[in-house]
């Protein structure tokens, strides 16, 4: 009869609390469902890169901009690309990104007019990249970038690529001739270092070290940060040289999808939040070249700065090179470059 009377009192606890646990699992149900799906954005690097800082940014900004109504989650080192940063254009375009920066050199595989920004030469020095990145030139790649598919926000300049080497510092075209040189897989590099004689070769990191350290390849082609990164000095690099050949910019961009599918609000925050990032842009990434010139320096790396007359040598042995890709980025579109570079009307 006990037992009776303590099943009897039992029963009704049991229940309330079945029925309490069901309606918390039922509410935080809920909660998940109505709770937004971050954004993905994408950058080719990580946040100890400027690139991949302003992508970092760049998500903080919408996140912060929107009261925390926009949840936004940050893909460094192109993982919705499958790490291949060539890919990144066409993640973004075919939505397995939300939102994506990345590099004119990289993003010129499908978008051709973005080129003119790496054209050999013609933008050598840091005051030509930002007199050739006005409002007007940004406006017709914007377009460019538009017209390939994405919903385009802001650019922005990012700096120039230098070359590594393990023996001389390449003054001449003739220094460079008969140089194995690693470098990312893009047509336009590619054809640069084979127009100049060299051996351009597209190999992964691991198979570069080595090579360096068999004495197989001469020279690395990077940015200066992905050079000290690397500690390419421990495998036998000894120079690097900045020679201004191959300038590029940033793009910030949408894929079309979200971005109709968001609200004007919605759009204005992502978009100023882009052209706030894209304003600093510049400033993260002169600091990050000098942190890794100062980081060279110290590691017993010789840094060499070409001269002007040095830089047009290795201009007019690349002049086939220029003009090809020239037609590609459009005649217009050049000479307006061109143009602000030499601070002149087209």
């Amino acid at each position: 009869m006990q037992d009776e009377r303590s099943l009897a009192q039992f029963l009704p606890r049991a229940v309330l609390l079945a029925a309490l646990v069901l309606a918390v699992a039922s509410a935080s149900a809920q909660e998940a469902k109505d709770k937004p799906e971050p954004w993905k954005l994408s950058s080719a690097v990580g946040p100890t890169f400027a690139l991949g800082k302003a992508g970092e940014q760049w998500a903080k900004r919408i996140v912060e901009n929107s009261d925390g109504k926009v949840p936004v989650q940050f893909f460094p080192g192109a993982t919705l690309a499958s790490r291949d940063p060539a890919r990144e254009f066409v993640a973004l375009r075919d939505g397995a990104a939300d939102l994506a920066v990345g590099s004119t050199l990289f993003w010129s595989l499908q978008v051709v007019e973005l080129n003119v920004i790496g054209l050999p030469w013609l933008a050598p020095e840091g005051k030509d990249l930002a007199a050739m990145m006005n409002e007007a030139i940004a406006e017709r790649l914007l377009a460019a970038v538009e017209r390939a598919g994405v919903v385009p926000l802001a650019v922005a300049a990012l700096g120039h690529r230098a070359l590594a080497t393990t023996g001389k510092v390449p003054r001449s075209p003739e220094d460079v001739a008969g140089m194995s040189v690693r470098l990312v897989s893009t047509p336009l590099l590619i054809d640069l270092f084979a127009g100049l004689g060299a051996e351009p070769r597209a190999m992964a990191f691991a198979d570069a070290q080595a090579a360096l350290r068999a004495g197989a390849l001469d020279a690395q082609e990077g940015t200066l940060a992905a050079i000290a990164a690397a500690r390419l000095d421990a495998l036998g690099v000894k120079q690097v040289t900045l020679w201004g050949a191959v300038a590029e910019g940033a793009v910030f961009a949408a894929n079309k999808g979200a971005w109709n599918g968001w609200t004007a609000e919605q759009r204005a925050i992502v978009r100023d939040a882009a052209l706030q990032v894209a304003r600093e842009l510049p400033v993260l990434a002169w600091a990050e070249n000098d942190a890794a010139l100062l980081a060279l320096r110290k590691r017993g790396v010789t840094v060499t700065r070409l001269t002007a007359t040095g830089r047009a040598a290795f201009a007019a042995a690349a002049r086939g090179v220029y003009d090809k890709w020239a037609a590609a980025a459009g005649a217009d579109l050049v000479a307006a470059a061109e143009a602000a570079v030499k601070g002149t009307t087209p």
